[in-house]
């Protein structure tokens, strides 16, 4: 399953992000769960907890979350937080 995250992701938008992701979510088997970032331009660490979720649900059922085309700001909010290890 293929998810691709706005050009703008902040804490105003992460939770109205997740409830639109809800169906396909709840049918996401134990393949892995591809985030696309390549649009991503706006964004504060509210990212970082809409990807924990992501991470948590796709363990749930046996899988990995794998993202693809990270922003390099993503990858240094992440590592401020040291929590690049959820998507490696």
């Amino acid at each position: 399953m293929e998810l691709s995250l706005p050009a703008t992701l902040t804490h105003a938008h992460a939770t109205v992000q997740l409830k639109q992701w809800e169906k396909q979510l709840a049918g996401l088997g134990s393949e892995p769960l591809r985030v696309n970032c390549s649009a991503l331009r706006h964004f504060d660490s509210a990212v970082l907890a809409l990807l924990l979720e992501l991470a948590r649900r796709a363990r749930a059922r046996g899988s990995v979350l794998q993202l693809h085309a990270v922003p390099q700001r993503l990858h240094d909010l992440a590592s401020v937080y040291d929590l690049e290890p959820i998507w490696q």
